[in-house]
């Protein structure tokens, strides 16, 4: 938030919001954040039943921002914004200065992926519009530039001898210059050329111009009739000045450009929660795509610091980003086969009970693959017949096998091991043979079962 250098002077209007608006305009706040902070003074009146501000405190103002939490469920950024808008209330039209305005806690924010267009998905958005629209939309990509730097472009502020574009007064009163597309320009010729014809038709009807920063109208009183002053984007129809009163030819409204681009959304088939600022994300993740250096697309977004911009290198390790993850390592031929391609599952879907009965005496029965233990070995173990290598596909060729533990019956001095039933020795040369080994007397078992 903006803060005075000095004492601030005394206010002239009577009621709360005139004087509200008297101290945003005196501290050169823009419109949009005039309008704001209004919003959120007179929506903090009313929530306390029209009782003023002057009779109200630190509770109060916290119930404030609980409602809004909590019922309104607002977002971090919006709860910041109505804290900002009260404390600049208090602060610089109340002239309270109070110890429970540094007390009040501002949420955490938090960080947020942006949305990225690929280049199909561009290509496929510019189809969808036309006209004065595409050449908006087409400049927020190819240049980085916000909506309204976009829309508030006049005809000095467009170099053409020198492919480049200045942005004036963007987000923070700040200038930067960016590129202007090649691609571009004939487009852009067309369009100062209609607005040209605007301006024409202005000048022939006796209007007073575009509107001027900062009272450059009284410094300039013909500056803004002049075609150098006149917007690259006229509206087709006056408007009068929120703030002068003053009837005037604005620029296009960022209100149609949202409503077009929506539109121009779901016509292409875009499935993705875009705006006309997920242009700008695509622009400065395009640009580190084709190897620009972050300090670069930095200077181009205006952006104060780098650790703002490199939000966008988080966004390069998604997808198809710099990371494969290692199930598109595995071969198709190495992925389970569906549960009915196992060996012998046809076999046993289709015994049925009767079949699962001989199953059980064809187990109790000694067999080529039965140990003198009676242990029930894996097939082909000891038959010298090996498996069919497409027969187990979860095989893994290692240098032991995983053994289950039993004890003997008797004596109580053995172990008898056994490979478990996802192995296969036949599959590995270095399985080590089944064999009785003696035990410590330390760690003799008792004559009874540990494990079926």
């Amino acid at each position: 938030m903006k803060h005075s250098p000095g004492p601030l002077p005394p206010l002239q209007a009577p009621r709360l919001l005139d004087q509200l608006r008297e101290r945003i305009r005196y501290l050169h706040y823009s419109i949009r954040t005039e309008q704001a902070y209004v919003h959120w003074v007179r929506a903090f009146v009313r929530f306390h039943r029209m009782r003023h501000p002057a009779e109200l405190g630190g509770p109060e103002v916290e119930a404030f921002l609980s409602w809004l939490a909590s019922e309104r469920r607002v977002s971090v950024s919006t709860h910041k914004q109505a804290l900002s808008a009260l404390l600049f209330l208090y602060q610089k039209v109340l002239g309270v200065d109070l110890p429970w305005m540094n007390e009040i806690g501002r949420p955490k924010s938090r960080v947020r992926l942006p949305v990225v267009f690929t280049h199909e998905e561009v290509v496929r958005l510019f189809a969808m519009l036309e006209g004065e629209q595409q050449l908006i939309v087409q400049l927020l990509y190819g240049t980085g530039m916000r909506i309204m730097e976009a829309l508030r472009l006049r005809v000095k502020d467009v170099d053409f001898a020198r492919h480049a574009v200045i942005v004036r007064e963007g987000k923070g009163a700040k200038d930067r210059v960016v590129m202007l597309p090649a691609s571009l320009v004939p487009a852009l010729r067309e369009q100062m050329a209609r607005a040209r014809a605007w301006w024409a038709a202005d000048r022939a009807a006796g209007c007073t111009g575009v509107h001027m920063p900062n009272a450059l109208d009284r410094k300039y009183p013909r500056a803004g009739a002049s075609w150098t002053w006149f917007w690259v984007f006229p509206q087709a129809e006056l408007s009068v000045d929120p703030r002068s009163g003053v009837q005037q030819r604005h620029h296009v409204p960022d209100q149609t450009i949202q409503r077009a681009f929506k539109r121009a959304l779901e016509r292409a088939g875009i499935e993705k929660p875009a705006t006309p600022h997920t242009l700008r994300h695509s622009f400065a993740t395009h640009l580190l795509q084709s190897g620009y250096d972050i300090r670069t697309v930095q200077e181009l977004l205006g952006h104060a610091d780098v650790s703002t911009t490199m939000i966008y290198t988080h966004v390069l390790k998604l997808g198809g980003g710099a990371v494969r993850s290692p199930m598109d390592a595995l071969g198709t031929s190495l992925l389970l086969p569906p549960a009915a391609s196992l060996p012998g599952a046809g076999a046993a879907a289709a015994a049925g009970p009767k079949g699962r009965r001989k199953k059980a005496d064809a187990r109790a029965a000694p067999s080529a693959d039965t140990s003198a233990s009676g242990t029930r070995l894996p097939s082909g173990f000891g038959s010298g017949i090996d498996t069919d290598p497409e027969g187990w596909p979860w095989y893994v060729a290692m240098p032991c096998a995983r053994y289950e533990v039993g004890a003997d019956v008797a004596p109580a001095t053995t172990l008898r091991l056994r490979p478990c039933r996802f192995f296969s020795p036949a599959r590995s040369r270095h399985a080590p043979p089944l064999r009785r080994t003696p035990l410590p007397q330390q760690l003799q078992l008792p004559q009874r079962r540990l494990a079926p």
